[in-house]
């Protein structure tokens, strides 16, 4: 801990990034394939589903620049946070028009912010960034993505207390996350992390039982269960918090209902009853 300077890493606020890419036809029904989407057409022009954006604009890094948890080392465009545990925490999104297969897309990116807590798990660095994605037709859509570092816990370390998932969904559906699957997701985001298709690497070094869900992955089954209940929706904005990491060796659920508010409530469910993610979604 005495390595972590938390002035040091706030000079990275402010740091900006510009990537390019294209939203691919193989890469639209690779996801349609994962996701068992029948109805989602790889074909050019046809609209992208909200959070399917994540396919795209990946940092690929050298094989010889990658870290020792299959990300890319610290440093560069994020700060150089000196903590081993690297987690998507959560993340706000506002859309303004469909990305469509074939379109030429553009992501501005800026560190917002850079802050640190300390808790009964230990100490954890949260840093903020923003991004704006657009085609030659404007801005698509702009999101807040919330990254979180911590320490591996120590074997004396309280469990941090799990909080009940709602018992009152309109709907659901149960989801078996296999190895499979993690790795498609893996292949499909070009996500190196370990923690997702590494098991010897997950269990042993990190300490997890078993292979870790994509944050990203339970988000877009949640949009996703919302297209499958109410298909004629349009989601304008989606908000998502990783509350409690799932794991491949048990089944989970995605539950939503609507809320007094007009909004959709969206959450993960593990095998136990537990809160594993807590999102909400806006229909235009």
């Amino acid at each position: 801990m005495a390595e972590l300077d938390l002035n040091h890493l706030r000079e990275w606020v402010g740091r900006t990034e510009e990537r390019f890419d294209q939203v691919t036809r193989m890469h639209v029904a690779g996801l349609a394939a994962t996701l068992e989407r029948d109805d989602v057409r790889a074909e050019i022009g046809a609209d992208l589903p909200p959070l399917w954006h994540w396919m795209f604009l990946a940092p690929i890094a050298r094989q010889s620049d990658i870290g020792p948890d299959g990300h890319p080392k610290r440093g560069g465009f994020l700060p150089p946070v000196p903590l081993p545990r690297r987690m998507w925490a959560g993340g706000r999104l506002r859309f303004h028009e469909p990305l469509r297969v074939g379109d030429e897309i553009r992501r501005e990116s800026r560190v917002a912010a850079v802050d640190m807590k300390s808790g009964s798990t230990g100490t954890l660095v949260f840093v903020r960034v923003e991004h704006a994605i657009g085609t030659d037709r404007g801005i698509a859509l702009t999101e807040e993505h919330d990254i979180v570092y911590r320490d591996h816990p120590t074997p004396d370390a309280p469990a941090p207390s799990p909080r009940a998932a709602p018992g009152d969904a309109a709907f659901s559906r149960e989801v078996c996350a296999d190895p499979v699957m993690l790795f498609r997701y893996s292949a499909l985001t070009f996500n190196g992390h370990r923690i997702h298709y590494d098991r010897s690497y997950v269990t042993e070094v990190e300490g997890y039982p078993g292979l870790v869900v994509h944050g990203p992955l339970i988000a877009t089954l949640l949009v996703d269960l919302l297209a499958r209940n109410l298909p004629d929706a349009r989601v304008s904005g989606f908000s998502f918090r990783a509350v409690r990491p799932t794991f491949d060796i048990h089944r989970f659920s995605v539950c939503g209902r609507p809320d007094a508010d007009g909004r959709i409530a969206l959450w993960g469910r593990d095998h136990e009853g537990w809160l594993t993610m807590d999102a909400s979604a806006t229909l235009a």
